[in-house]
Formats: structure tokens, C-alpha cells, sequence
């Protein structure tokens, strides 16, 4: 602290070193105000130079007055007295505090100021009776203290102030001894707490009156609100409790929103951003506190280079933290391998040689589509650091030969893209380029087919290469395709850049022809990451001696740093490799392990698809993430509590996945099929050691499977996913369905059987019976408990039907005989009366609820009259039961709209005969014509069904059923009389107001 107060300016330590500290916080938090009152008073004085000498006389000579009004108007005549009379304009200055004048608020004599935190000896003025309101002493409250975080810019001396301007009120509490942060909100209309605050704190809840949903605080999904909780909390020596809604958050601990501000009668500043209010007759002043940026726990987060250049321009005085490992972990290179990297170490070097690669048989090309417009994008706006970052990297290449000025028709801008390392990879934004750009493929490897290749390896290494795309070149003439905009001008590259289309396959093409004398023997390569693995160490330095010189041969140049040599253990896309197997990479793994709750659909989808980049490792993964597999097939997002389940029950065994063993194909594969109603399973391994997992869902098609079927399905899915292991050597087939011995000797094959039989007939296998109990890996991940639906059906109102029996029309004198003795048919059991084994159901309206779960419930389908009165009469019984199913099933609207009804529909009934001219006749109109000069748009057609005679009548859309009436009559009617009938159809034009109109006109 001592070294903290001599780095101080020393107007602000003369004024420290007069107080009183204890801890730390309080040395930084008094220098701040003494910074900020400094600032104040000297922003006063530059804005009134001649007041300088007269405030600082005034602030030595006046003394605080507390009094009367008539004590402050001696003062001021006092105060005021000390103007010369030289002085014609003096200034009139009107105090906010005492209402005199001569003076402001900031140098106040009469001001009454307690301050908690730094004169707790002042504590006692808080009991003083004030009666009148307008008097009350302002007690200023500061948050409370709690554990200092000494972070970035925390010893700024010159740090303005526009976090008041820029942010809400916040500050800090104490509940139950623990510092939590406050935040008041204006905008907010409930006071809610934090979920965590009430969980780790142990406050008491209760259920809410009248719960509700926020759509605020998660973002596609809403919030729940069903818990209350009585919060205590005390500000400084101001203690309160407030009634809060228990809400999920992190902003802060405690939001005290429009309630707690209505029944405090609080005042707010917006100038000072405080919050003002009277509490036991003293005006509490409620002051924010700065808000401190929050910095990660990482040193990557917490500092970079761009940040620490900007703090030295900004500061004057700095503290600065440098995090590093107490024992840093430095992989070594072992002493067998020094010899060699000694003999190759041009292929190591730091920088790459000066000038362009050589000129190789592959090249990236660029074919552009015919026709197409070349783009020309303008540069991107860029910081002054940025640009002058992206400069540098562009005269770095320059110099080195990759890029050199251009003159293209086409360009794009360039942008920067920061690395692990922190430092900036330069690339050029291409998508315009790419869209134009014909697409060629090259095949890139699988994963399983690496790992494949591994089998018998006890050593490995890794051979990473140094910016492997600039070390190749570009086919000439192709250059100016990959043209990129500066404000300096436009360059193109000679060497093949980052982004383009294209550029993965060329690379990969190149590793494939450089390494194919060592691909898949003692070689793997995945683009730039080349995997060397041996069985011994003899046979391995010989492997990295071959590598080396293809490098050298081919002038490829590797980066030493990330390069691995000689070890037993080895992280390679994402897998940690050894001799005994394959493990997911616990780096990786953790990022599943630490990810929280998802809030929308993106979240959960990218969750699913990194966890399944490990489900080989599960051996139940889709049956642990069914759950979640089924939020991805709805649009709005809804965590469920199945989903959560599966959501930590995936993080857990991503985490603690087992070894998968290396296939050896030398050795016999063994492969365990199981089934259950919901899926299948199968397990491949090799001596009782699994190699990968697989799983399947069924779906509701294949769910209707017989067991038989369902077996027989789970061994073919089986050979189907793993027929590149198994084909053409001999494996073991294990099954826990005997009767899928006999397959081979089924007489009579159903129409799928045949495909699969036949199917069947390419493999090499000896099929093996194993029971339940001993296939218990596979038993067990086909039959989990949470995928086995379990239906039940429960109608409410059982028990109220001892009290209908003695009253019913149908059962009392029938349950008034099973009282006095036994009956024939009936007898009571449980106060219930039971016809053999079915229950009596007395007359209510439990008879349609069963009947109802009979036909339309989950069990039953909407089955017909038969059907439904099987299952109603299997448990129940009263006498009118078939009749009231029938009448049920002839009255549920899904069944007639849906079933088809059982009576052939029979011949149209064609109109009768007309006996003569224009008494029967038809009307239609043929509407969407042109519009004529005189508002015509329709056309009126009356036809004769005797002569076939028609009228056509010009006429209007718009015409309603009087005017049709009206032009019908005028038309036919005057020439040929009132028809006996009209056929039209069903427009409302020529319904019953049409008619009583025409009646009303003849």
C-alpha cells in the first residue's frame, strides 16, 4: 500500500495520507474520490477563472452553519459583504442545499453530510428527531464491501467518468453475510431475485399466487415464474426486506424494479445516478457503484498485445499482471532424436527461406465459369492498428515473394484472422470469387479408415507443416484470380492463399503424391498434419528419417514448436492414440463436459453435432440423446425435463468414454446383436475388447416388426455398417434369439427375409446362440428404461361409485341384496359391486369416460362399434353398455369425417323432363371478364331447359341478390313469364332473398 500511495499524484496523497485505511479496497476506493472530487473542482475553476481565489479563501475561512434560516441570512450578508465595490456584475450563485446565495452546493457551509462508510463515527446522527420533511439529513449509503478485484485499468488516474452517463444504477448488498450485486430498474415491473442467489444462500420460497411466463431473459424460449421469496438485505446501515420472484439470471443477485421504488417513494438523479428516499425521518441516498468490467479467468481474455498498446497511449501509471505456469510443462525432444533433427534442420527452420517454393507437379488452378462477372469488391474498413497490422503482413509477404502488385479486373478484400498464438493470420474474403469458381473434389480421408491403419503402432509422432498452403505454388497464369484490395492497391498471390475454393483438395493432393511411398504403412496424413507410427523405436527412427527426406527432397518446411516425437501417447484430430486404443481427447472432451443449458434450437443442434462427433466412444448414445435428437424436429424450442436428463447424461459419459481397442485384422472379429421394441444394438470386438459401438432407433414402421424380425434386422443393420471390417474373413456372430439358428434351414422365407438371406450369403460367419444374461452389453443398451413406453390409464371417479350404488335405477336392488347375503352373479368387493370380474357402472358420467378411453384414447384408435364394446365389456360392465357405445361411435365426428361409410353411393337423380318452353330453366354467372366502358365485368346466363334458348345479360360482380332479382325479372321475366323452377347453385345471390324478391315483383 505504501508503494501505491508514493505512485500517486501528490495533491491526491496529501489528502490520503491524512485518512485512515485498512485493506486495499479502501486505499484505492478513498483515492478515487479524491481523484473525483479534484476533477470537479478544477472543471469549476477553468469555466470561472476570477471565482479561483475567492472559492479557495471561501473554502479556508467558512465554517459549516447549521441553524435557522435568519442564521443563514447573517451568513450571507457576511459572505456577500466581502465584494468590492469595483466589481459591477457580481456573481449571483444561488446553493441547491441551504437555498443562500454566494455560494454552490460542492462549497456549502451548512451542509449536513453522513457519510457511512468513510466516518462511521457520525452514526449516531441518524437517530436525531427531525420532524420537518423538508430537513431531513441526507445519509449517503455507498454498496457494501466485499472482495476486491483488482482488474484492468483499476490504477487509471485519469479515468473519466462516463460510466454515470452509460450505465444503470447498481451497487452492492449484504444478504446473510455474503456481498451480492443490486441493480435498480426503473423498467423492470417485478423485484426479482436470482435462482442461484436462493439456491446457495438457502432462502425459503414459496409458491407464487399467480405465476407467469418472461420471454426476456432466454432467447427463444420463455421463463417460468412460479416461486416467490422474502429477500433481507441491507445497504450500508439502511436495511430492508422485499418480496422478489425467483427468476433464472446472472445480470445480477438482486433487481429491485417499479414495487420497491412505489412503496419507498424513491427519487432518482439522473445527473448523479443515485436514488433518493425518506426511511425512519433521514433521507437515504443511495450512491451506484463504478462498474468494472468482468474479466475471464484465461490470459488470452484478460491482456492481448492490441490492449496493452492502447493502455500505455491512455495511462500515464500502470500495473500490469503476467500470468505463467509456477512449473510450465515443456514437451521435450528426446536425445535419441536429436542426431536426426540436427541433420535436418533447414526443414525446422523458424522462417521460411527467402523466395517462391519450387514449381511442382501440383499446382492450384482456378477455372472459372463461363460468362460469369468477375468481381470487384471494395476493401473493408479497418482500424488504424488493423490496417497497420494488415500492412505489415503485406510487406512481409512482398518481401518474401508470395504476393507481388497486380493490375486484375477482378479483387476482393483482405481481412485479418487471429490465431491461437495471438498473433494474426492474413486471408482474403473469397466467397465472391468462390461462387464463380468450378468445384473439383478431391477425396479427404476418414477418420475410422485412420485409425484403421494403426493397429500394432506402440510409437508415434506428428509432424506439423509451417503454413502449408503458402508452400505451394500457383499454376501460372492464374495469379491474378486471387487478387485482393488494399488502400494502397490491389496484389495478387503467387502462392496459394487461405480461403479460396479449392485450396483443401489441392493440398491434399500434394500430401498424397509427395508421401505415397509411406501412405497407410508407416504414414497417415490428414492435410496438413502428417502422423508417422511404428511398432518399435528402431523401426520409427528409420520412418522419420524417410519423412524428413521427402520433406528436404520436396522443400516443404515443418514448425518445430508443434511437432511430436517419439511418444506412446499422441493428440491427433481430436483422439488421444496409444498402443491400447483410441480415447476421446480430454481438451476436447471438456468443452462438452463445461457447456451449459442450451436456450434455442442453434444451441442444441450444436451440441448434438459435437457430441456426436464422439458417439463411437458411446455405447448408448442414441438412446441417451433421444430426447434431444427430438427438439431438433420442432421448430420452437422447449427444453424438457427428459432433455435436460439426457443433456447431463451426455456430458457425463462423453467425459468418461472407454478405450476403444485398434482393429487388428490378423485377429477374429466378433460381433453381439441384440432388439428390443424401441431399437437395436450391436457391439464389435475382438477379444472381449470393443472396437465401436452401434446403435439404432426404430422407426414406428419397423416397430411392428415380429421378434423374429426384428432380430434378424439387428444382425443385417450390423453387417451392413461394419462390412469393410468383416469382409471377406470369417467372424463370430452372437444372438440372443435362438430361433436365428435356424435361418439357413427356414423352409419358407417371407418377402424381406429373401433380400436379407441373400444378403447374408456374401459373409463368412459362424452364427452363435448367447443368452440374455450373457450378452449383457447389448441386452442392456437395447432395452434402457427411459425409451420403453409404459401406457397406463387411470379414470377419475372409481371412488365416488360406492356412493351411487344404492341410489342407482340400475344396481341399488341388486347391491342391496350383495349387503344381506351372496348373489349369483354379483358380489361386492372393496365396497364395489362386481358382475363376475367386471365392475358395475352405475348411471354417470363415468360410463362416457370409458367408453371414451375405449375408442379415442391412446389405446384405443377410433376402433369400431365391435371393437370398442370388446374392450369396454373385458373390465366393465352395466346393461345398457352396447347400446351407449353405439350411439358414441355414431356421434364422434372424427370417425364420420374420416371412415368411409359402409353403403355403396348410388346413381345421381337427374333432373325431370321440362313439358314445355321456358318453364323450367337454369342460371349461372361467368364472372372475370374485362371491364367494359360502362362497369360490365360479369355475364348473366339464363337458359330454357326445353328449347335450350339462352339469354346473356351484361351485369356487375358487385350485384347483390335484389339487383339479380331486379335484371332477371326486366330480362326473361317480362318476355316469358315466371318459371316453374330455377337451377343454380348454391351463390348466395340466388338463395331465399332472391325469390321473395321476385314474388314480391310479380
Amino acid at each position: 500500500m505504501a508503494r501505491f500511495v508514493s505512485g500517486l499524484h501528490p495533491s491526491i496523497a496529501n489528502v490520503v495520507q491524512l485518512q485512515s485505511y485498512w485493506t486495499f479496497q479502501d486505499l484505492t476506493s478513498l483515492a478515487l474520490k479524491v481523484e473525483r472530487q479534484q476533477s470537479k473542482y478544477r472543471k469549476f475553476n477553468q469555466k470561472n477563472p476570477s471565482l479561483e481565489n475567492v472559492g479557495e479563501k471561501e473554502s479556508r475561512t467558512l465554517k459549516p452553519i447549521v441553524g435557522t434560516g435568519k442564521q443563514q441570512e447573517e451568513h450571507l450578508a457576511r459572505t456577500s459583504s466581502r465584494w468590492t465595490p469595483s466589481q459591477s456584475n457580481p456573481p449571483i450563485r444561488k446553493c441547491f442545499k441551504c437555498q443562500g446565495f454566494g455560494h454552490i452546493a460542492s462549497n456549502c457551509p451548512n451542509r449536513r453530510v453522513v457519510t457511512l462508510l468513510e466516518e462511521p463515527e457520525q452514526e449516531d446522527s441518524l437517530h436525531n428527531q427531525i420532524n420537518d420533511p423538508s430537513e431531513l439529513e441526507p445519509v449517503y449509503l455507498q454498496g457494501d464491501n466485499g472482495t476486491l478485484l483488482v482488474l484492468q485499468q483499476s490504477l487509471n488516474i485519469h479515468k473519466e467518468e462516463s460510466w454515470l452517463r452509460h450505465n444503470i444504477f447498481r451497487t452492492r448488498c449484504t444478504v446473510k453475510d455474503c456481498v451480492c450485486n443490486v441493480i435498480i430498474d426503473s423498467g423492470s415491473c417485478e423485484n426479482v431475485v436470482a435462482a442461484v442467489m436462493v439456491e446457495k444462500l438457502q432462502l425459503p420460497t414459496t409458491e407464487h399466487p399467480r405465476p407467469y411466463a418472461l420471454s426476456w431473459i432466454r432467447k427463444d424460449a420463455e421463463v417460468q415464474v412460479d416461486k416467490r421469496c422474502q429477500v433481507d438485505f441491507s445497504i450500508g446501515q439502511f436495511r430492508d426486506r422485499v418480496q422478489c420472484d425467483v427468476v433464472p439470471m446472472d445480470a445480477c443477485h438482486l433487481l429491485l424494479g417499479r414495487p420497491w421504488q412505489f412503496d419507498k417513494g424513491t427519487i432518482h438523479n439522473g445527473t448523479s445516478n443515485t436514488y433518493s428516499f425518506n426511511h425512519n425521518k433521514h433521507q437515504i441516498v443511495l450512491l451506484p457503484s463504478p462498474i468494472v468490467e468482468e474479466v475471464d479467468n484465461s490470459v488470452t481474455a484478460l491482456f492481448n498485445r492490441t490492449l496493452f498498446a492502447q493502455e500505455l497511449k491512455v495511462a500515464q501509471h500502470g500495473l500490469f499482471v503476467m500470468l505463467v505456469e509456477e512449473n510450465p510443462q515443456q514437451e521435450t525432444i528426446p536425445e535419441i532424436i536429436q542426431p536426426l533433427l540436427q541433420q535436418f534442420e533447414d526443414m525446422f527452420s523458424s522462417e521460411f527461406p527467402s523466395g517462391l517454393p519450387p514449381m511442382r507437379d501440383v499446382q492450384h488452378h482456378m477455372e472459372l465459369i463461363p460468362g460469369s462477372v468477375l468481381p470487384n469488391r471494395p476493401a473493408y474498413r479497418l482500424r488504424p492498428d488493423e490496417h497497420r497490422e494488415l500492412q505489415r503482413e503485406v510487406e512481409e509477404l512482398i518481401t518474401k515473394g508470395f504476393i507481388r502488385p497486380s493490375a486484375s479486373p477482378c479483387a476482393v478484400p483482405a481481412l485479418l484472422v487471429p490465431k491461437k498464438d495471438g498473433t494474426f493470420r492474413m486471408c482474403i474474403d473469397s466467397r465472391s470469387i468462390n461462387k464463380i469458381t468450378i468445384k473439383y473434389r478431391f477425396p479427404i480421408p476418414r477418420i475410422d479408415d485412420i485409425f484403421d491403419q494403426l493397429n500394432g503402432a506402440t510409437l508415434f509422432s506428428k509432424v506439423d507443416l509451417r503454413s502449408g498452403y503458402y508452400q505451394i505454388r500457383m499454376r501460372p497464369g492464374d495469379e491474378w484470380k486471387t487478387t485482393f484490395k488494399m488502400r494502397e492497391g490491389l496484389y495478387e498471390w503467387m502462392v496459394m492463399p487461405f480461403g479460396v475454393s479449392n485450396a483443401p483438395s489441392t493440398f491434399m493432393r500434394l500430401m498424397n503424391q509427395v508421401f505415397q511411398p509411406l501412405l497407410n504403412k508407416c504414414v497417415v496424413i490428414y492435410f496438413d498434419d502428417i502422423l508417422i507410427y511404428s511398432p518399435n523405436a528402431d523401426e520409427h527412427l528409420l520412418h522419420l528419417q524417410s519423412v524428413f527426406e521427402i520433406l528436404r527432397e520436396q522443400h516443404l518446411f515443418a514448425n518445430l514448436k508443434k511437432c511430436q516425437f517419439l511418444t506412446t501417447r499422441i493428440s491427433f484430430l481430436g483422439f488421444i492414440i496409444s498402443a491400447e486404443g483410441v480415447i476421446a481427447d480430454p481438451i476436447k472432451v471438456e468443452a462438452i463436459s463445461q457447456w451449459p443449458e442450451p436456450q434455442s434450437i442453434t444451441e442444441v443442434r450444436q451440441f448434438h453435432g459435437l457430441a456426436s462427433f464422439y458417439r463411437r466412444f458411446i455405447k448408448n448414445f442414441s438412446s441417451i440423446a433421444a430426447p434431444i435428437t427430438e427438439l431438433l424436429k420442432n421448430d420452437k424450442f422447449s427444453w424438457t425435463k427428459e432433455a435436460d436428463r439426457g443433456f447431463q447424461q451426455l456430458k457425463t459419459v462423453v467425459s468418461t468414454a472407454p478405450v476403444l481397442a485398434l482393429p487388428n485384422f490378423e485377429e477374429i472379429f466378433e460381433i453381439d446383436c441384440d432388439a428390443s421394441n424401441v431399437r437395436i444394438r450391436a457391439v464389435l470386438s475382438q477379444k472381449g475388447h470393443p472396437v465401436t459401438f452401434f446403435s439404432e432407433k426404430l422407426n414406428e414402421v419397423r416397430r411392428k416388426y415380429s421378434v423374429y424380425d426384428k432380430e434378424f434386422y439387428a444382425v443385417i443393420r450390423a453387417l451392413r455398417h461394419w462390412e469393410h471390417y468383416l469382409l471377406p474373413n470369417e467372424f463370430i456372430l452372437f444372438t440372443d434369439h435362438e430361433a436365428l439358428k435356424f435361418l439357413n434351414t427356414q423352409q419358407k422365407l417371407k418377402g424381406r427375409h429373401v433380400a436379407w438371406v441373400e444378403y447374408l450369403g456374401a459373409f463368412h460367419y459362424v452364427l452363435k446362440h448367447k443368452s440374455g444374461k450373457c450378452n449383457q452389453v447389448a441386452d442392456a443398451l437395447s432395452r434402457r428404461i427411459n425409451l420403453l413406453r409404459t401406457l397406463q390409464t387411470k379414470v377419475i371417479g372409481f371412488e365416488t361409485l360406492k356412493e351411487l350404488y344404492s341410489q342407482d335405477l340400475d344396481f341399488g336392488s341388486i347391491w342391496i341384496k350383495c349387503q344381506t347375503g351372496p348373489n349369483q352373479f354379483y358380489h361386492c368387493q372393496d365396497d364395489h359391486l362386481f358382475y363376475g370380474n367386471r365392475l358395475c357402472i352405475p348411471q354417470c358420467s363415468t360410463r362416457i369416460e370409458i367408453i371414451r378411453e375405449c375408442h379415442d384414447s391412446s389405446i384405443g384408435g377410433h376402433f369400431g362399434r365391435d371393437k370398442t364394446l370388446a374392450l369396454a365389456k373385458e373390465h366393465f360392465f352395466w346393461p345398457t353398455l352396447s347400446r351407449d357405445v353405439e350411439r358414441f361411435i355414431k356421434r364422434c365426428s372424427i370417425c364420420v369425417i374420416a371412415k368411409m361409410r359402409g353403403q355403396k353411393v348410388g346413381l345421381y337423380t337427374p333432373l325431370p323432363v321440362p313439358e314445355g318452353p321456358w318453364t323450367d330453366v337454369s342460371m349461372d354467372f361467368v364472372l372475370g371478364l374485362p371491364r367494359t366502358q360502362r362497369s360490365k365485368d360479369s355475364i348473366m346466363v339464363i337458359v330454357d331447359r326445353f328449347s335450350k334458348m339462352v339469354h346473356f345479360v351484361a351485369c356487375s360482380k358487385t350485384l347483390d341478390a335484389s339487383h339479380v332479382a331486379d335484371l332477371y325479372f326486366k330480362e326473361v321475366v317480362r318476355l316469358h313469364g315466371i318459371p316453374r323452377s330455377i337451377t343454380s347453385d348454391r351463390d348466395v345471390k340466388f338463395l331465399s332473398h332472391f325469390w321473395r324478391t321476385i314474388w314480391a315483383k310479380s
